[in-house]
């Protein structure tokens, strides 16, 4: 197991050479074209992919060296293999079909959750903080894909799926890292977003929503911090 998260680690870091002009969603796959949706974060939160894919495979090189076989290791990485497995081919699925890429994204935060949960408390910079940040992105990235679902099929309007998503992720966000009283790097990762967020926003009720969820955010974050 330790050799199939190091190789899933890698194919998922690689698949950005595969799809380099990525920029999210194809306004135009929806029926009703998302162009500037407010649930959608700044362009230049997106760079957080760099330091996610390099920790992962930093953290799946040093599992292989040192803990190829410890239990505590073992027990989180069927989840995290199967979630990067995923990641690995969710890019090519992205620029085709943004229903599946939704359904994907949130098989991927589900298997990055497992993983989390299960993570060793020992070698926290190789273990949990890496999944951690992982995980956290993908807790904010699953909402919006979501968001962006929801208004794009006319489920909703673009206001409505927006603050929805804020509200419904800074709970779930909220929960994952009380719990999770030894990755910080969780918290930091939605924060990274709902600041994005309000960016994208600027000082209107949406942009004041992300702000106030995102100060909501740093309790949990630094309680975690502090237990490190």
């Amino acid at each position: 197991m330790a050799y199939l998260v190091l190789v899933c680690a890698i194919a998922f870091a690689a698949a950005p050479l595969w799809i380099p002009d990525f920029g999210g969603f194809d306004p135009d796959r929806f029926p009703n074209p998302q162009n500037d949706p407010p649930v959608q974060p700044a362009g230049y939160a997106f760079a957080i992919w760099g330091p996610i894919y390099l920790w992962l495979v930093v953290s799946a090189s040093f599992g292989v060296w040192k803990h190829r076989d410890t239990p505590d290791w073992t027990a989180m990485r069927p989840a995290l293999a199967l979630s990067l497995a995923v990641g690995a081919v969710w890019l090519a699925v992205a620029v085709q079909s943004p229903i599946w890429a939704t359904v994907l994204i949130w098989v991927m935060l589900i298997g990055a959750l497992v993983a989390l949960m299960r993570a060793p408390l020992s070698d926290l910079w190789a273990a949990q903080w890496p999944v951690g940040l992982y995980a956290g992105w993908l807790s904010a990235a699953s909402f919006v894909a979501t968001g962006l679902f929801l208004a794009g099929y006319g489920y909703t309007t673009e206001t409505t799926a927006a603050v929805t998503m804020i509200i419904a992720a800074t709970g779930l966000a909220f929960g994952v890292q009380w719990r999770l009283a030894r990755a910080p790097t969780y918290g930091v990762a939605v924060i990274w977003a709902l600041i994005a967020i309000v960016v994208q926003n600027g000082l209107s009720a949406i942009g004041w929503l992300a702000l106030a969820s995102c100060a909501l955010m740093v309790w949990p974050t630094l309680r975690a911090l502090r237990g490190t």
